[in-house]
This record gives structure tokens, C-alpha cells and sequence, in this order.
């Protein structure tokens, strides 16, 4: 869970090749989704490569899981139009990143919502013969089981 309070959190950067500095809060206590993972840098750098330049100008980019939001806040600082997604007790901790950021947001925009409403339109939009694809790690601890159940249900 994504505590609110100021003290709980600690800070990692990441610089973009221009010089600017994302700052981004994670939590000393909470699930997964609460610290930056090396490879949610390694994919927000990999978005500045030379091969993207000018391709998140006015994307629209939707991140599912989101967590500290680190991916989609870069996508958004390079123009990209961005919905990050996570659980609800994440929140709070995408919405404290997205303000602590927002200066470096010129030409894009970023929104977090939970990802609730969008299993629902799956379940309604899925028919006996549909197939959906999810590629995710397998926890057993934490709140983990019990959203798994939920999702699948």
C-alpha cells in the first residue's frame, strides 16, 4: 500500500538526456508497485534513444500497472499523451509523482486512474470465445492473491 505522509517516501532521479531530472517518490513500505524498478528506467531511457526521437509527439500511451509511473511520466516529458493505470492503493503515490513532475511536462500530459474500470470493460467487452493475454508476475504474497482472484473471476 502507498502511504500519503511526506516522511514515508524517498526519492530516486533520473536524468533525461537534456539535462532534467525526474524525480521519483517510492514508498519505505508497500508492495511492488511502490519502489522504481531498474527496468521501468531502463524502458523510460530506452524511450529518449535516437530511434524514437520524434515519436511521442501527441501519442497517446496507456501504461497499465504503472506503479511509481516512472515510464509514463518520460513518455509524457517527451510529448506523449499518457493515462498510467495502477491499483487504487497506488493512487495516491502516481498522483504525488505526477505533481512533483509536472514542470517538466510541456507538450504532453499525464492522468492516473485505476485500473478497475478497465477490467470491468474487459469482462463486459469478453464473449466464450474470446482470448486475453496477460503477462505478469506470479505473486503469492501481500494484496497480490487476493486482486489476482478478482481479476480472473
Amino acid at each position: 500500500m502507498a502511504a500519503a505522509a511526506t516522511e514515508s517516501y524517498f526519492v530516486r532521479e533520473i536524468e533525461k538526456n537534456d539535462g532534467c531530472v525526474l524525480k521519483l517518490k517510492q514508498c519505505y513500505k508497500g508492495d511492488v508497485g511502490c519502489v522504481v524498478w531498474d527496468a521501468a528506467i531502463v524502458l523510460a531511457k530506452y524511450f529518449e534513444a535516437e530511434c524514437f526521437q520524434n515519436r511521442w509527439a501527441n501519442a497517446r500511451v496507456l501504461e497499465l500497472g504503472a506503479g511509481t509511473g516512472v515510464v509514463g511520466l518520460m513518455a509524457a516529458a517527451l510529448g506523449a499523451h499518457v493515462t498510467v493505470t495502477d491499483l487504487e492503493d497506488l493512487q495516491t503515490l502516481l498522483r504525488v509523482n505526477i505533481q512533483e513532475n509536472k514542470m517538466l511536462i510541456s507538450c504532453g500530459s499525464i492522468t492516473a486512474k485505476s485500473v478497475v474500470p478497465l477490467v470491468e470493460s474487459l469482462k463486459k467487452l469478453s464473449g466464450p470465445s474470446t482470448c486475453i493475454i496477460c503477462c505478469y508476475e506470479h505473486r503469492t504474497v501481500g494484496v497480490n492473491p487476493k486482486v489476482e482472484a478478482q481479476f480472473f473471476e
